[in-house]
């Protein structure tokens, strides 16, 4: 069995759709009988940390090597002692093969150590760095670019999310011969039933006889809180809780202000993984309102529909969501309020369709998403021959 390194942005507690699938796929590979570890960013900026020492925490038989960052910039993590770390981790875990989690700045370190040049890399695509809504981003991605090219070039193999991104990427265009489609999954055993006090406690926060849609998500320019927001203020009969917390809360609050829909809206911010299992159980309706294909596939989306929920989602060109709720939920135009209040309107009005869409959910949760089974096909992508010597 080969000994795997992982190369991520960040690792739980850091509450991601991203970090979230590595820590299932990494848990899923101890089982498989796989040595895994990961080598990612502390989360906290902490200048304490500043003269850490190069060592591991143990999670279930993994190895998590947290590099110490401060802060972040263009939501890159600032993190000096990067290269230090991975050429000791190098050393001392001595990998077999090395899986990059892109887009990530500090995967651009490999091109340069010797130790990381002379094991086979699988680059895991989980999105482009998309030249669309944030100006800045798309002016640093002309310096990014290269470096990402490069190490595509080098790469053994490259894993895409859905078919639909690997159509629409630009960057990967070149170098679709070494693309494999493997979609991202999750572990159900990570999402139980919620136990009586937690479901309790969220049907404490819901308003009775009003449908409960959720949206999880960090409260950034993508995700599109603020078009759903306007949305469900022309709903009638419906209640939103949106979960998580970023730059965008002040603004997210004003609007709801403004709107007189406080009644109606709820910011929860940061949820533990207990309470946000009870309001996936507890809600009627997900939405996932995200504006651009940096929402390359929507990992929540599979948390939703493993707990059999109905998705409204947005039809963003290129992206994997429309594949992943295939059959299963309401796709609306982004950036389209009007039309996402009709969406929601309508599952508010027929709750036979939203169990309907809700169990076919589930069911193409157990058959496509199971962390179990894509940990197997990338397994499989490991062990072929021209990767694996």
């Amino acid at each position: 069995m080969p000994r795997i390194l992982h190369l991520g942005k960040f690792f739980p507690p850091f509450a991601g759709g991203i970090e979230n699938f590595l820590a299932d796929l990494m848990q899923a590979q101890v089982e498989q009988g796989d040595t895994v570890a990961a080598i990612v960013h502390d989360h906290q900026p902490r200048l304490s940390r500043f003269f850490a020492p190069v060592q591991a925490e143990k999670q279930k038989g993994i190895s998590i090597y947290r590099t110490p960052s401060y802060g972040r910039l263009l939501y890159a993590p600032v993190s000096p002692h990067f290269p230090f770390w991975l050429n000791r981790v190098l050393q001392q875990f001595q990998p077999e093969l090395l899986h990059l989690h892109l887009p990530n700045t500090s995967a651009f370190f490999a091109l340069w150590l010797p130790r990381a040049k002379h094991i086979p890399w699988i680059i895991h695509w989980h999105s482009d760095v998309v030249e669309g809504l944030n100006r800045k981003l798309s002016i640093a991605y002309r310096f990014y670019r290269p470096l990402e090219q490069r190490l595509l070039a080098q790469a053994h193999r490259i894993i895409v999310t859905s078919p639909p991104y690997l159509t629409s990427s630009n960057a990967l265009q070149p170098w679709r011969d070494k693309c494999q489609v493997i979609p991202l999954g999750i572990a159900k055993a990570r999402l139980p039933e919620p136990a009586f006090q937690a479901k309790q406690w969220a049907e404490q926060q819901w308003l009775k006889e009003k449908t409960r849609i959720l949206t999880v998500g960090r409260l950034t320019y993508y995700k599109g809180h603020e078009i759903l927001i306007r949305a469900i203020a022309n709903v009638s009969g419906a209640q939103l809780f949106i979960v998580g917390n970023g730059e965008l809360r002040q603004r997210l609050e004003r609007l709801i202000t403004e709107l007189n829909i406080a009644h109606k809206v709820k910011l929860l911010g940061y949820c533990s993984d207990t309470e946000l299992t009870a309001l996936f159980a507890t809600c009627d309706c997900f939405c996932l309102p995200s504006l651009e294909r940096t929402e390359a596939f929507g990992v929540v989306l599979l948390e939703a529909m493993r707990y059999g929920k109905p998705i409204i989602a947005t039809a963003i060109p290129g992206s994997g969501v429309n594949w992943v709720i295939t059959e299963t939920g309401q796709l609306v135009p982004p950036q389209d309020s009007i039309a996402l209040a009709e969406a929601l309107q309508q599952m508010v009005n027929n709750p036979q369709q939203r169990t309907y869409l809700g169990e076919a959910g589930r069911l193409r949760f157990e058959q496509a998403f199971d962390i179990k089974e894509v940990s197997k096909k990338i397994s499989v992508l490991y062990r072929q021959k021209n990767v694996q010597s």
